[in-house]
């Protein structure tokens, strides 16, 4: 290992990594394992441990009242209503069933997007808007099959056939489609109350009222959709989206304002106080590069999640290499999968965490944290997939 980083490859980038033996806590390799790095996606490992730590097995999907004729009703942050790839429909043909429905709008109290994200990212797939009731995704999805087809159907009128480079206007929701396209184009719209409440209308196909507040009463609770069916979409196809979501749902499990840095620091200073650093911790997803997390973070945080779920669970969320996820096509196994582990990447920047197998049956845990690199990224999971086969092959 330490010829392989020794190499000229590595010598323009800044490097971390930390292996550890499951079984007896030994540290089997360590280079800059205390440093801070940019971590992209490996983000999403402490907001799965986050949600795991706070969220039951089945999503709270709402927060309702019902006085006399009326239901009253707020949004928890629950990422599955009529999500285009997750299909629940539990908060729908709840709210379909009622008569009298008043949405309740006051207890988000976030930003729409998280510290740091780029500005520009607003119309790309990857970057959707935070908020308390989100509906398909807060993103339109855009076919022509042969017709123009657009769900959510209301933002139909508001799509240009028109070439661009850009798939929305910045501040309205205006949508652009080339005529020539033939598949999907997902695109953010920018949400507000008032644009929840009339996709509500449209797709409910009846009137809806708002108010600041839910009523004075006990609140009680819609569950919807399994949450494990959320961790594996988080960590298989990187979803940020949901990984936002994550927090701001886990902060309508611990008070009744929607807060997403209130779920970061409760878990940093209830279930993480023993972190030998202090990460700085900003977002959900790791579209932040203000985030920055060490290597001895991620192990310290992946041996909780391998103590705290059945091996067998715990390796179903996670990406299997050459199997599942971001890495279906990377760290394939002789015979099967020996890496299990989530991958993030920003423009130079790769870093990959998680568990590792190796032929003498030994289960390692580990994190690879590459910073400031000008090569391609396949470049650098090449080398480190040398890496990881040195363990696997030699441990």
């Amino acid at each position: 290992m330490d010829k392989h980083l020794a190499t000229s490859f590595y010598e323009n980038q800044f490097t971390g990594v930390l292996v550890i033996d499951v079984a007896s806590k030994d540290t089997l390799y360590n280079r800059n394992a205390q440093k801070y790095f940019i971590p992209a996606s490996n983000t999403k490992i402490f907001t799965l441990f986050a949600a795991l730590k706070t969220l039951p097995n089945q999503i709270p999907a709402l927060q309702y009242i019902e006085q006399n004729d009326t239901l009253y009703f707020q949004g928890t942050g629950d990422p599955s209503f009529l999500h285009p790839y997750l299909k629940d429909s539990t908060a729908f043909n709840f709210l379909k069933s009622k008569s009298n429905v008043v949405f309740a709008t006051d207890n988000f109290m976030d930003s729409k997007y998280g510290p740091g994200w780029a500005w520009d990212d607003y119309q790309w797939y990857y970057s959707p808007e935070r908020n308390a009731l989100p509906l398909y995704g807060n993103v339109v999805m855009i076919k022509k099959n042969p017709e123009l087809m657009v769900s959510p159907s209301y933002f139909k009128d508001s799509v240009l056939l028109i070439s661009t480079t850009e798939n929305r206007k910045e501040t309205s929701n205006i949508f652009f489609y080339p005529p020539q396209k033939q598949d999907t184009l997902e695109t953010p719209f920018i949400t507000s109350i008032a644009t929840t409440k009339a996709v509500l209308e449209q797709v409910l196909n009846k009137n809806i009222s708002t108010r600041a507040s839910m009523p004075t009463g006990v609140k009680k609770t819609l569950y919807g959709i399994q949450a494990d069916s959320l961790y594996i979409r988080m960590m298989h196809e990187s979803d940020n989206f949901i990984a936002e979501q994550l927090l701001i749902l886990a902060a309508s499990e611990l008070k009744d304002t929607l807060n997403s840095s209130f779920a970061r620091n409760h878990i940093l200073e209830n279930e993480l106080s023993d972190l030998k650093q202090e990460p700085r911790w900003v977002d959900g997803s790791g579209l932040s590069r203000y985030n920055l997390f060490t290597p001895h973070n991620f192990v310290h945080v992946l041996s909780e999640l391998y103590t705290l779920l059945p091996q067998e669970r715990l390796f179903t969320i996670f990406p299997a290499g050459g199997v599942s996820g971001t890495l279906k096509n990377k760290f394939k196994g002789d015979d099967k999968p020996y890496v299990y582990a989530k991958s993030g990447s920003l423009s130079n920047n790769y870093c990959l965490s998680g568990y590792l197998l190796t032929k003498s049956g030994k289960t390692l845990i580990f994190s690879f944290m590459n910073n400031h690199f000008k090569k391609a990224t396949r470049d650098e999971r090449t080398q480190l997939e040398r890496m990881l086969q040195i363990l696997r092959d030699h441990y």
